[in-house]
């Protein structure tokens, strides 16, 4: 079964308690745990250990299950440790960022370099490393993204694919996500409204609301046998409990009732 969760990040001016209690009452499986320096660490990396107790404590309350982190930073160090949290935490899959700038060859070698150390980093931790195209980022089309893929080998390494970043690059999600889907692990979904840089308001962002064909892209998930970890990442200003809670409501209505019409949920 396909897997719905959300990352923290959406509540970000929030405990983590607060934001899994929220995210459980909307009816999704289990969370994306946030570990986003300067914006969001419901997971401390640094210090994750003395996390325990509690990050396991809220989720034997809230019955979620930690689908995945979103880590951001590729500073070797800095993913050691959160290997180390991510083998304890089961976490299965971490998120990183491709970095660099679109255009420039040599920061999409690097970035593919980078991943493939992280990779095979990540082998011994039974742990897959994630990285989707994104605007303004060396790795930000599926051209890109096919690029990078040709580079490593490691079968710890997944490509999330993220539609409204695809949509941004002036590509159809729905048409796009086939030439990736090999070796895609993760998916980091939300709406977008217009053609970007930026995907529109967080409101705007609730999936349903903006310009993407999302039921087409879900249907050509479903139809490809993706089984792997859905979850809405919403981006922007602080929002409060009550229109955080309503973003994530309201996109778990959309997608669970877009999975049920394909019978995949």
């Amino acid at each position: 079964m396909i897997r719905l969760g959300v990352n923290s990040v959406l509540f970000k001016h929030y405990t983590f308690g607060q934001a899994a209690e929220a995210i459980a009452k909307c009816g999704y499986d289990g969370v994306e745990i946030s570990a986003i320096p300067g914006m969001c660490e419901h997971l401390q990396v640094e210090n994750w250990r003395a996390q325990k107790k509690e990050i396991k404590a809220i989720l034997e309350a809230t019955g979620l299950t930690i689908l995945s982190s979103e880590v951001a930073s590729r500073d070797k160090k800095r993913m050691k440790k959160a290997l180390e949290a991510a083998e304890y935490f089961n976490i299965p899959v971490l998120n990183v960022g491709p970095g660099g700038k679109s255009g420039n060859e040599e920061d999409l070698i690097e970035t593919a370099k980078s991943l493939s150390e992280l990779a095979k980093m990540a082998e011994k931790y039974g742990v897959i490393i994630c990285c989707k195209a994104h605007v303004g980022a060396s790795m930000y089309n599926t051209e890109t993204t096919l690029r990078v893929m040709e580079m490593i080998d490691s079968p710890n390494f997944g490509i999330d694919m993220d539609p409204s970043h695809i949509y941004r690059a002036s590509e159809l999600p729905e048409d796009a996500i086939a030439a990736v889907l090999p070796r895609m692990k993760h998916i980091h979904i939300r709406d977008c409204k217009g053609p970007g840089p930026s995907p529109g308001t967080p409101a705007m962002q609730t999936c349903g609301r903006g310009d993407i064909n999302l039921f087409g892209y879900i249907s050509q998930m479903v139809k490809a046998g993706y089984d792997g970890p859905v979850n809405l990442e919403v981006i922007g200003p602080e929002q409060d409990m009550v229109e955080a809670t309503r973003i994530a409501a309201e996109s778990y209505g959309y997608m669970n009732a877009c999975l049920k019409i394909l019978n995949a949920r």
